[in-house]
């Protein structure tokens, strides 16, 4: 009845395990929610203050498929410069949202059989956007021995002349591991030799801890030709439900981009994009502040999972994830998430629901406060005493 590029499509583990959670909820459950991505603060003052009156100003009309020019100015510039590279305004394309980032680029550059290299376990709409343009998936484990980068060995025997597409994230959903700057040049040779195209999901890039700096693959020499950097406005601004991101592409490929948000959302909402002008030319201390308050509770997070007996997890360098190993207690993911939700009433995630090579571990969002962190901790440590 349905065509292939539907068939395979799976729903977001997130979005079921909420569905679960707020159906236990309205029996009365207590449920602790650390299963989704999402910040739990504002969007700061100004920016929304900005957006609303924008809407007063009447900009709730058409504007240009890939955006506005003065919004795609100041994001070739603000990019530019945070990852030392030059971008002109003609490569940015806007998008309601940072997933048309992930599945444009692909449909644009993925032919049928084309093989497409990505992180296992990693963000599930990488999967399936390869299997919705006919590519073929090659998943590369990443190695919680590496910090949860890439098995470089298994990179290198997986890249061929057949790869099309490289897909990276860094820092990691859902491992916060950040790929380090020896792996990422080995990654930028090797696509330079096979001549592969690399699509860099750096919607965390921000989001670092210990004063680090996340390198950037479109720094190496002759990667900006064949790198499509995609970022948004959810994670560091607080922005999830304003839906808006970008694409930054050469220029032909760019103009490729802007013709499929044309033909599938027209364009991205103008009020959107002028609170954007705003997150990106007004101060930035908000940001400072809320990394200096995830870095708290990945501390925190940390610390309180390490002190379960039979779990460990290692310390993530960006984004707000920790990825513990629950191995020891031979039960599948699935199996542990599902009795957490049940027994326990904290919703977490599988680390299957991030592909074959999440077993073994399950997925905590720190993007809620200390206080439902340490009580859905407690729950857990009781759930695993008792598993034990």
């Amino acid at each position: 009845m349905f065509t292939d590029r539907v068939t395979s499509l799976e729903p977001e583990g997130a979005y079921a395990v909420l569905a679960r959670a707020q159906a236990l909820e309205a029996q009365g459950r207590d449920i602790i929610h650390l299963e989704l991505g999402q910040p739990d603060f504002f969007t700061p003052d100004n920016v929304r203050e900005v957006g609303i009156q924008a809407i007063r100003d009447g900009q709730t009309r058409y504007v240009a498929s890939a955006g506005i020019l003065r919004f795609r100015e100041i994001i070739a510039e603000f990019a530019g410069r945070q990852r030392g590279i030059t971008i002109h305004p003609e490569q940015v394309v806007v998008s309601p949202g940072t997933k048309p980032g992930l599945f444009f680029p692909p449909l644009a550059l993925v032919s049928p059989g084309d093989e497409v290299i990505y992180p296992d376990p990693g963000f599930p709409t990488y999967s399936a956007v390869i299997k919705v343009t006919g590519g073929v998936p090659v998943p590369v484990t990443l190695r919680e021995e590496n910090n949860f980068s890439f098995d470089m060995d298994v990179f290198d025997a997986s890249i061929s002349d057949r790869t099309k597409l490289i897909i990276l994230n860094s820092p990691s959903n859902p491992t916060g591991g950040v790929v380090p700057y020896a792996d990422l040049k080995h990654i930028a040779e090797k696509a330079r030799q096979h001549n592969a195209w690399v699509l860099s999901d750096e919607i965390y890039a921000r989001l670092v801890y210990d004063g680090q700096t996340v390198p950037y693959i479109s720094a190496f020499e002759g990667m900006q030709e064949r790198t499509v950097i995609v970022d948004g406005f959810s994670k560091t601004y607080a922005m999830p439900g304003w839906r808006l991101g970008y694409m930054i592409a050469p220029v032909a490929l760019a103009e490729r981009l802007e013709l499929l948000i044309t033909h599938s959302a027209g364009c991205t909402a103008a009020f959107t994009q002028y609170a954007g002008i705003e997150a990106l030319t007004g101060p930035q201390d908000i940001v400072g502040q809320m990394v200096a308050e995830y870095q708290r509770r990945r501390d925190r997070v940390v610390e309180l999972v390490n002190a379960i007996a039979g779990v460990h997890t290692r310390v993530p360098s960006g984004a707000f994830y920790v990825f513990p190993n629950i191995k020891s207690f031979g039960l599948s993911s699935r199996e542990i998430a599902r009795r957490l939700l049940d027994e326990a009433g904290v919703a977490v995630l599988a680390g299957t629901d991030f592909g074959a090579g999440g077993e073994g571990y399950l997925r905590l969002a720190y993007a809620t406060s200390i206080d439902k962190i340490e009580a859905g901790i407690a729950r857990m440590a009781g759930f695993f005493a008792r598993l034990k």
